[in-house]
């Protein structure tokens, strides 16, 4: 991304500070325009759709999640480095609310957010296919079907407790184990 003036990162920082205190699914530029003091032309400049102003709430917990993926990777154990990467991207689309969809979406807006897609996926693909031959997983389980347990797994822990989490990983990890 380019460099921007200083008034306009202000407004973009702005944007971004209002836009967190809604639910992602809930965005309205609008009302984010009223609320931070910019005209909504403000908010389309820096955000043409909504879903290029939810990878930039999500880019911090993104390359969050891109880091721990690389660590997940260097991991020896294939079991700790599924277990580890299953519960971090669960901890991290319960704290980032809008990585959920910039993950699973298959359009990006941002070539960064692509890439770092593509480094995490291409990560997990290597986690599970070492977890597969050494027997810790079921060798049928598909990236996509992990991706959709934990997206499963984060609504549940959102409808009820948070204290829900462990027990909720612990069960997804039995249920990926052979039988």
């Amino acid at each position: 991304m380019p460099a921007l003036r200083s008034d306009a990162a202000r407004s973009r920082a702005r944007i971004l500070e209002v836009a967190r205190r809604h639910d992602p699914g809930t965005l309205r530029f609008n009302e984010l325009a009223r609320e931070a003091g910019v005209g909504v032309g403000t908010v389309y400049r820096h955000f043409p759709t909504t879903h290029a102003l939810v990878e930039a709430l999500a880019w911090e917990t993104l390359e969050r999640l891109q880091v721990l993926t690389r660590e997940a990777v260097a991991e020896p154990d294939p079991g700790v480095a599924i277990a580890n990467l299953l519960g971090t991207a669960l901890e991290l689309q319960l704290e980032e609310g809008g990585l959920q969809p910039v993950l699973l979406s298959p359009e990006d807006e941002a070539d960064d957010v692509r890439a770092a897609k593509r480094e995490i996926v291409t990560g997990f693909e290597a986690i599970l296919d070492r977890a597969r031959a050494a027997g810790v997983i079921r060798p049928d389980l598909t990236v996509a079907q992990v991706e959709h347990l934990v997206c499963g797994m984060e609504h549940a822990v959102r409808l009820g407790d948070a204290t829900d989490r462990t027990p909720y990983l612990e069960i997804l990890l039995a249920g990926l184990r052979p039988a």
